[in-house]
């Protein structure tokens, strides 16, 4: 049992490690990538249709090797999800371009309170308090490194919002989607990323056109810009896989909570990579993230831990039923004379 915990945990690790590096990598292959400084390559929807095509045919490879099973999942579920997973992809870029880093920012942040509520509508779920004190901490701390100019407007604010649900809605329904159908997450991730690579390939040039005013088709690709979007493309396959094992392993708010450990790695390397600036503002609210992230930690451990108290079954008594059994057990139970054995002298 001790080491079916430990290999547990170490299993836990390494999911949540897969999924910090492969995102905190693909953050920095996608800067390099897009900052003008760089290639300019700026069609990040279209872009995120060859990270799914990339997914989906690492999926269809495994599944003819015989690496991995395929499960039923119905057809009109797995469209609703990536209806809902291309609106969590599109809401973001459009709330990027539409408002300001600070509101961006800001409404990210507001994921791990929506994550919450919908949890507890949908699932009649409820958190302790420790756990919602350690939520507050994060926010507090990932705001304060992040946020800077907050600036506003109807059309942004509609595309945050939607930016927001979706991808609550999303991350919410990994995890349900997993339990209802006694389904693994790279089994999931191989059925809806062709949907979504298809979609996105088809309606992100539009998007990117919006965003960006250019077709993809006008942009001159070099062997430089081809090299980062293969190890774009790699990388968020590991980053699909772990994103999927972790909901998978913990929740949506979990995932949420911890997640923004990436945005603590994601300064550093801008500093030391990009020459970003670090300010005393920055350090103290990353301390502060990674003291919340310490504490929601400790508090879920608290928590799993009332909770097996709880559902343990206490007997102090023997049931009318059980005393029964017994009675008819020594009736039945046949008895022996032993006759103490003579000694001859």
């Amino acid at each position: 049992m001790e080491s079916e915990k430990k290999s547990h945990a170490v299993s836990d690790v390494g999911a949540w490690a897969m999924n910090v590096i492969s995102s905190v990598g693909i953050i920095m292959a996608n800067k390099q990538l897009m900052f003008s400084g760089g290639y300019a390559f700026s069609f990040a929807t279209t872009l995120t249709g060859f990270h799914f095509a990339v997914t989906a045919l690492v999926g269809l490879v495994s599944n003819a090797a015989g690496y991995s099973a395929s499960k039923h999942v119905p057809m009109w579920e797995l469209l609703w999800f990536s209806i809902v997973a291309n609106m969590s992809i599109t809401g973001m870029n459009f709330s990027l371009m539409l408002n300001s880093v600070g509101f961006y920012q800001i409404s990210k942040l507001s994921m791990i309170p929506v994550v919450c509520v919908l949890e507890w509508i949908l699932h009649n779920k409820h958190y302790s308090r420790e756990v919602k004190m350690a939520v507050v901490v994060v926010v507090i701390g990932v705001g304060v490194c992040t946020v800077t100019d907050v600036k506003v407007n109807a059309k942004g604010f509609m595309c945050a919002c939607i930016a927001v649900m979706s991808t609550s809605l999303q991350q919410i329904s990994i995890g349900s989607l997993q339990k209802k159908y006694s389904i693994g997450s790279f089994e999931l991730l191989s059925k809806t990323a062709p949907i979504q690579a298809i979609s996105l390939l088809i309606f992100g040039p539009f998007v990117d056109y919006y965003l960006s005013g250019k077709f993809i088709t006008t942009y001159k690709l070099s062997y430089g810009a081809l090299f980062f979007i293969l190890i774009s493309c790699s990388l968020a396959v590991f980053c699909n896989v772990s994103q999927y094992l972790c909901i998978g392993r913990f929740s949506a708010v979990s995932f949420q909570v911890l997640g923004h450990m990436k945005t603590v790695c994601v300064l550093t390397l801008g500093w030391i990579l990009f020459d970003s600036q670090l300010t005393l503002k920055n350090i103290m609210g990353m301390l502060t993230a990674v003291i919340g992230m310490i504490i929601y930690s400790w508090a879920v451990e608290l928590e799993k831990q009332a909770n097996a108290k709880t559902t343990l079954p206490i007997k102090n008594s023997l049931t009318e039923e059980e005393i029964r059994l017994l009675k008819e057990g020594v009736e039945i139970a046949p008895l022996k004379d032993v006759e103490p054995s003579e000694t001859k002298t």
